[in-house]
């Protein structure tokens, strides 16, 4: 089974997801430098892609998928860092 998605917040510089199975996964904005210089209401205008198991922010060009942050992943923008 594919992990996936249901709620997504931001508390400080942490991300937090809500997964389907319950479970719950903080990630800092450290990780994604798009998320962490964007404003609040950036950070707001996602979408979950794919049924849930990825999350899309049009405005900052951010794709993250669920089971890249499940397996401790960090943006690959970052040179040689693997794509969450």
């Amino acid at each position: 089974m594919i992990p996936s998605a249901t709620e997504l917040s931001f508390v400080s510089n942490m991300m937090w997801l809500t997964l389907a199975d319950g479970r719950r996964l903080g990630a800092p904005l450290a990780y994604f430098p798009r998320l962490l210089a964007a404003t609040p209401q950036q950070r707001q205008q996602f979408e979950f892609s794919g049924n849930g198991t990825g999350i899309h922010w049009d405005e900052l060009d951010e794709d993250i998928s669920v089971q890249g942050l499940l397996m401790g992943v960090e943006d690959r923008t970052r040179g040689n860092r693997i794509a969450a």
